[in-house]
């Protein structure tokens, strides 16, 4: 079926494969405008960053936005039990998600079992007039069983595309997009205009990506040798790779407001902050859970003789040019009248620091240090999220300590969708759902069928792809 003779409406229950780039926000954007129900339609995705994402979207696509309620499908769930907390027979406690490893599969039972036994079909029918999800390939199999339950009282579509199915759940297994998604929600059509591309002026690219795709889900090799002008290949050839993914990640783009997404090392995130460290202008995309941030906040005691040392080696950790030892062995001399030369200003905030341990105090010694001539503050996310927790430690008037305030600006993040800086280092993971002009793959050899193909849609005009051969041969899972 043709992407114009799509129509979600029309449907009872369905699916539409969407690859990267092909105009599934905009097929979900048209739908909501022309419907014309007086009950809005019920919008669900994954992610709090992907609700935010999405929710800008159509607000730029200017859909009224009483067309529809958007939420994840565990908000959702929650917000469903909640007001059914007899019949869903959920503990109050587990809603207040004091432990969410535990919390949210209960949450996803509950939700399920009510769904199941029918009593809140009357509510459903009433509330909405049907359901669409986005990145349906990132359910597990728990929330597709909840949605699979709603779908039998409201018209349900779901999009997505198995080969961006990256994501996953420790112990909790993910639907098969054939066996499962499809033999519930029957496909209706695949989307197959590359806009993303076709928009940026290089759609013979978009075309090619489609062919990579097809080749992915085949099994076949992808030959580089074949590629249109808008890929580079970097040969790794191991005399000095680091070097030339060094290079390869200063690409520039056609202009100098393109945005580059440099993307490698999933599995070591030291990898890519280093990266991000040694090139200029780059910024590391931080994982949600900031662990550096709560981890800083739990060995930070201010009234420990080493307080000092901790916070110049967080300062270390995101900012370049900084040498924590250094510093400590100059403030311990400054302290002690045996420094030849005066203090700076990040000497003297430690030396502030030093004589009045306070929150307020870890935070001048941050920016004072980033103020440094010379210093660069490469992972700027992880050090606003600190500088904000901070903030709130010292407008608390010590009633809030740091590590709660850590992790209530860790759960405030996940609200939000990233910014997207112009040149931004991560992993697949951290990078699926953001787009750029350009993209760099620094370890393609590494990567499996979905994250490659993950990796090469995220650029809109060009793509470098470092790796050993010109002909990658990723398995798929």
């Amino acid at each position: 079926m043709a992407d114009a003779d799509i129509d979600l409406l029309s449907v009872r229950l369905g699916s539409v494969t969407a690859p990267a780039g092909c105009g599934k926000t905009q097929l979900i954007a048209s739908t909501l405008a022309r419907c014309g129900d007086d009950k809005p339609v019920l919008v669900l995705t994954h992610t709090n960053a992907g609700v935010a994402a999405l929710r800008s979207r159509l607000d730029r696509l200017g859909i009224p936005a009483k067309r529809y309620r958007l939420s994840t499908i565990d908000g959702w769930s929650m917000r469903l039990i909640s007001t059914f907390p007899a019949r869903s027979a959920i503990d109050p406690a587990v809603l207040m998600l004091q432990n969410p490893r535990n919390d949210y599969p209960a949450i996803r039972n509950a939700a399920h079992a009510l769904l199941e036994s029918g009593h809140v079909n009357d509510v459903l029918a009433a509330t909405y007039s049907r359901i669409i999800v986005d990145e349906y390939q990132d359910c597990s199999v728990p929330q597709h069983c909840i949605v699979g339950h709603a779908s039998t009282v409201l018209p349900t579509c779901v999009l997505g595309d198995p080969l961006q199915s990256i994501f996953g759940f420790k112990g909790v297994p993910m639907p098969d997009w054939d066996e499962h998604v499809r033999a519930h929600f029957p496909e209706i059509g695949v989307l197959s205009e590359p806009w993303r591309w076709i928009r940026a002026g290089t759609e013979h690219f978009g075309r090619w990506l489609l062919d990579v795709r097809e080749k992915l889900l085949n099994r076949e090799r992808i030959d580089l040798r074949n590629a249109p002008a808008e890929v580079t290949w970097v040969h790794l050839d191991g005399t000095d790779d680091e070097k030339l993914r060094l290079a390869a990640a200063r690409t520039k783009g056609l202009s100098a407001d393109d945005r580059v997404l440099v993307i490698g090392y999933s599995t070591k995130p030291a990898a890519q902050q280093d990266i991000a460290r040694r090139t200029p202008g780059a910024q590391a995309i931080e994982a949600v859970d900031l662990k550096d941030l709560t981890q800083f906040a739990g060995r930070l005691n201010l009234h420990h003789a080493d307080a000092l040392d901790i916070v110049a080696t967080f300062a270390q950790s995101v900012m370049s040019n900084v040498g924590a030892a250094d510093y400590i062995r100059r403030v311990d001399s400054l302290r002690r009248g045996t420094a030849r030369l005066a203090a700076s200003a990040a000497e003297q905030a430690g030396l502030n620091f030093v004589a009045t341990p306070s929150y307020s105090g870890v935070a001048d010694v941050l920016v004072e240090i980033g103020k440094t001539p010379g210093v660069i503050t490469y992972r700027s996310g992880m050090l606003r999220a600190c500088l904000k927790a901070l903030q709130m430690c010292h407008a608390s008037g010590g009633s809030l300590s740091f590590h709660d305030a850590a992790v209530h600006v860790r759960e405030q993040s996940r609200l939000l969708g990233r910014a997207l800086p112009r040149r931004a280092v991560g992993s697949n993971l951290l990078l699926k759902g953001l787009e750029g002009e350009v993209a760099v793959i620094l370890d393609a050899d590494e990567l499996d069928a979905r994250h490659l193909y993950v990796s090469m849609t995220r650029g809109s005009t060009s793509l470098v792809i470092c790796s050993r051969s010109q002909v990658l041969n990723p398995h798929v899972n």
